[in-house]
């Protein structure tokens, strides 16, 4: 299975492969970045994919993969959106949508770096656009990739000193179920469309799987409330990630 290497994604992802270990299958985590971990199931190094985004952050690394196999998408764990927040303590009067950035005053007390995570992630690629889009370079700000961690380590120490900080984010993400972020109006349409988050499997391994497991598979619902607290068990309450999820299937009777 590969998976694309974010915690929300490695959280879900693992609730995957609870669900198929108690199908009786063993189950190989293969971690890399969106893209190649498309590459990699259009190559045949994965059978499956946890999770796609489709059809806005996603559907273009899909159609690659399609060029040369067609994929069975499965399931709904959960209905992705990419986002920019802020803190709730900025002022909603402040600061309600995307061009108030631009207000001198906001500019002058906002934080101008704003943190994003790796170059092919969906939010990364809608980001850029919206800083040639609104100008923002022209008032200061500036947006920077980089992993995750410096993402949300950036978030937490501005709010740990009540500064006024945008967060590219997306949901679901554990900071949601911590913290109260306020996501901020784009209506130029520029952060994509609600998606579906889906597995994906090669048309050619499907024969390895029973209709019965394919349904099970399909029938697999999450929400972005249940990742986003079960990510937050793992990443802030240092929590075993499969523990975690065996733990949250069993209560709800799926395994």
């Amino acid at each position: 299975m590969g998976v694309t290497d974010l915690s929300f994604h490695r959280t879900t992802a693992s609730l995957v492969t609870n669900v198929l270990k108690a199908l009786g299958f063993e189950v190989e985590r293969i971690f890399s970045p969106h893209q190649e971990n498309f590459e990699k199931l259009k190559t045949g190094d994965v059978d499956m994919l946890s999770s796609a985004w489709l059809p806005s952050s996603h559907g273009i690394y899909k159609a690659g993969v399609e060029e040369v196999e067609p994929l069975i998408e499965l399931g709904l764990h959960y209905e992705p959106y990419a986002l920019w927040g802020v803190p709730n303590y900025v002022p909603k009067e402040a600061v309600s949508e995307v061009a108030d950035l631009l207000k001198p005053e906001v500019a002058e007390r906002m934080k101008a770096q704003i943190q994003g995570i790796n170059p092919g992630a969906g939010i990364t690629r809608f980001s850029i656009q919206m800083m040639k889009e609104y100008g923002l370079s022209d008032s200061g700000y500036e947006f920077f990739t980089g992993s995750e961690g410096d993402c949300f380590d950036a978030f937490e120490s501005a709010v740990a000193n009540k500064e006024w900080v945008i967060v590219p984010l997306w949901q679901p993400q554990f900071l949601h179920y911590r913290y109260d972020i306020r996501e901020i109006k784009e209506p130029k349409g520029l952060l994509g469309i609600v998606d579906r988050a889906v597995l994906l499997l090669r048309n050619d391994k499907k024969s390895l799987f029973s209709e019965q497991q394919i349904q099970k598979l399909d029938s697999l619902r999450f929400s972005n409330d249940i990742i986003a607290e079960l990510d937050y068990k793992v990443c802030r309450e240092g929590k075993s990630q499969d523990a975690v999820t065996h733990a949250w299937l069993v209560e709800k009777g799926l395994i």
